[in-house]
């Protein structure tokens, strides 16, 4: 018998693992594989220490399905930038935490009906350049290594002997920086796995664009050509791209995405946070810094902020693939947001951010399972009730 001393911390004990039970969030966490075999391959993070995944097997209909998930974290483009990655978990896993699953990753049926008993994986992400770097030599006084390219394939070849060989279906995704890596390996995945499997890639918050800042200056070139040239990425970026533009050209989607074979779903926001903050309206063309409260908060935009910002999203718009081919999915919402896939709350939540009622997951599930073809693009911001207007990074 529980006396009435012990039973007021047994019960409130009893309610928490009750809770645990019933979120959709693999809540105590998914383990953590570190690829110590890698580290004679020279796959390793920008400090040397191992990379890293998180893995949950996929049972029942979903045991010969993968989802394989990329990590974002934006990327270093000089030594300082990566040094300071080097001490935290964005260069070293060393510094990496137990980590749960959500959003598309998670486990439940009814928050994630099409993906939640695949075999589910998640991508640490700490080299700086969207695994596309590789570069032999290591600089004895720094000790950085840029070697994303090999994380990348080692990871591939190591989930390829636990069973990805034998995939049915399988999905290559990723947010931000991996959203941005799930266009840029969507081809070379395709290439590694069976002939017969149904093999697709989804890039959430990656779609980065070629556009202008506020002074008519497109600054953000020189930030991919810092990271391209940093990390030797050229040689492993999409050859039908490099082909016939520079290699720091062809880490803007726009210029990759009409020449894949494999078909591609896109989830952004049309006024995503980070493209706001870096692409249109970075420090180097604010010097005086009037553009800080609108960054933070898109209802302290002034009028002629917010007529930019509908600039910027025409500009989107025009980026994207023609409509001509059906096998390109989207959902393009009128959000102020940064990654909706990674959530339960976004991603398929009672009161998530819809277009036409739909939410991301069926608009994602329905493309990938062939149920519809599904090409949204939301009215113009304010017009969305449903937006969040957050950051979840």
């Amino acid at each position: 018998m529980v006396g009435a001393k012990s039973g007021t911390w047994i019960y409130p004990v009893i309610c928490f693992f009750f809770l645990l039970a019933s979120l959709e969030v693999d809540a105590l966490g998914v383990p953590m594989t570190l690829l110590h075999s890698a580290v004679a391959k020279g796959a390793v993070c920008l400090d040397g220490s191992p990379p890293a995944y998180h893995f949950s097997p996929g049972s029942g209909s979903g045991a010969n399905n993968w989802l394989v998930h990329m990590e974002g974290g934006g990327w270093c483009r000089n030594v300082e930038e990566c040094l300071e990655r080097k001490n935290n978990f964005r260069g070293s896993s060393n510094h990496m935490k137990p980590l749960s699953f959500s959003g598309i990753l998670g486990k439940s049926k009814k928050y994630n009906p099409d993906f939640y008993n695949w075999n589910r994986v998640k991508i640490r992400y700490c080299d700086g350049s969207s695994f596309t770097g590789d570069v032999e030599r290591v600089d004895p006084a720094t000790n950085l290594h840029y070697r994303g390219a090999r994380v990348w394939l080692a990871i591939m070849e190591d989930l390829l002997a636990k069973g990805m060989n034998k995939a049915e279906n399988a999905l290559l995704s990723g947010c931000s920086a991996g959203g941005l890596a799930s266009i840029l390996h969507c081809d070379k995945f395709r290439s590694l796995l069976p002939a017969s499997a149904k093999v697709k890639c989804f890039s959430d918050a990656g779609y980065f664009i070629d556009g202008k800042d506020i002074t008519g200056t497109t600054s953000i070139r020189s930030l991919y050509n810092d990271v391209v040239n940093l990390h030797g990425s050229g040689k492993n970026l999409p050859s039908s791209c490099t082909s016939s533009l520079s290699p720091s050209l062809c880490f803007f989607p726009q210029n990759v995405v009409p020449k894949m074979s494999t078909p591609l779903f896109i989830l952004n926001a049309a006024y995503d946070a980070w493209q706001i903050k870096n692409t249109l309206a970075p420090s180097s063309a604010d010097p005086h810094k009037s553009w800080n409260a609108c960054k933070l908060n898109i209802t302290s935009c002034s009028s002629d902020q917010l007529e930019k910002m509908q600039d910027f999203r025409s500009e989107f718009l025009r980026a994207l693939p023609a409509s001509g081919n059906s096998s390109t999915g989207m959902f393009i919402i009128s959000c102020y947001a940064h990654c909706q896939s990674g959530s339960r709350d976004i991603w398929s939540g009672t009161d998530s951010p819809m277009i036409d009622k739909m939410s991301i997951a069926k608009a994602v599930g329905d493309w990938y399972s062939g149920r519809s073809v599904v090409r949204k693009i939301d009215c113009p911001y304010p017009c969305n009730s449903s937006c969040r207007n957050r950051i979840d990074e």
